[in-house]
């Protein structure tokens, strides 16, 4: 269906987004100015999540921002940005021709594309202030489901680029800079995170109780001053970080239980299929006209301008 997007596109940009995103009116705008320089050959957008009001909104608008765009941020100054988010992010269309388009080899077509343009050698930027608005899981099922999707996805896109690490010229930088990145901080990391609760439950039961707490709130407090730093870059309300200590505790333990589960399956040979989420159209831009809701067993769409 991109594919049959792009096809039918006119101009030389390529913008895109999902069915349950909303641009400001300044998204496009911003998305296309980076262009500007011909070595650029696609840009991420700002992706947040609009349906912030539950916890499992909060926990995810914590980790959008501390986490996806945050890291952006930081890959885009190393020039190794591992993803262009479906939600909103914009592409050269001479560079997609040149790397066939959006591949249909996995299930995080996003990443396997951004990493394709890499080791074509075109250079990938973040426009902070192209933000868009997307409609988060809502529910612990679909968190887990769209989770699980983007990291088999993700792991399927690094084990498809791998021969970039031995290469040479833009290719190789990529694999020896940006696949390391996203292989520690999105695959190996994750699953060294719940160490620290263990150690934490070990130092309460055996070791130093006074020393255990004393060092598990100092891991929290990092996590906060990097959270609120972000929150800063992002320019949103440091209210939503109320939840942080919940969501360091909780939502690291699903996000950990997920990848667990992607590894076995990518271990095992297993397949996974598209996992479709239920969607309500209730998400809304600062400045844009209101959403319109949809009822839920509407299909997502991604349209292609």
């Amino acid at each position: 269906a991109l594919n049959n997007g792009i096809a039918h596109a006119r101009y030389d940009i390529v913008v895109m987004m999902d069915g349950d995103t909303v641009f400001e009116p300044s998204t496009v705008r911003e998305l296309v100015q980076p262009f500007g320089d011909p070595r650029v050959g696609a840009v991420a957008g700002n992706a947040k999540v609009g349906n912030r009001d539950s916890m499992i909104g909060a926990w995810q608008h914590i980790e959008y921002v501390m986490g996806f765009n945050l890291d952006r941020r930081m890959y885009d100054i190393l020039g190794c940005m591992p993803t262009i988010p479906g939600a909103v992010g914009a592409f050269r269309r001479e560079a997609l021709d040149r790397i066939g388009g959006m591949s249909e080899d996995t299930l995080a077509e996003d990443t396997d594309v951004t990493m394709a343009l890499h080791r074509d050698g075109w250079r990938v930027v973040y426009a902070e202030n192209a933000r868009a608005w997307t409609e988060a899981p809502e529910s612990v099922q679909q968190l887990w489901s769209q989770r699980y999707r983007w990291s088999y996805g993700t792991m399927q896109a690094i084990w498809k680029h791998r021969r970039a690490v031995v290469e040479r010229g833009p290719s190789g930088r990529f694999g020896r800079v940006g696949l390391p990145f996203v292989s520690l901080f999105m695959v190996v990391a994750p699953l060294l995170a719940p160490l620290i609760d263990v150690f934490l439950l070990y130092g309460l039961v055996f070791g130093p109780t006074g020393k255990t707490v004393t060092a598990w709130f100092g891991v929290l407090l990092i996590q906060a001053v990097c959270a609120a730093y972000a929150f800063r870059l992002d320019r949103e309300r440091m209210t939503h970080l109320i939840s942080l200590p919940l969501q360091q505790v909780l939502y690291r333990q699903l996000m950990y239980m997920v990848l667990l589960q992607s590894w076995i399956t990518a271990l095992t040979g297993g397949r996974l299929r598209w996992q479709k989420l239920r969607r309500t159209g209730v998400v809304e831009a600062p400045g844009g006209a209101p959403a319109r809701r949809k009822d839920a067993s509407q299909k997502d769409r991604r349209p292609v301008a």
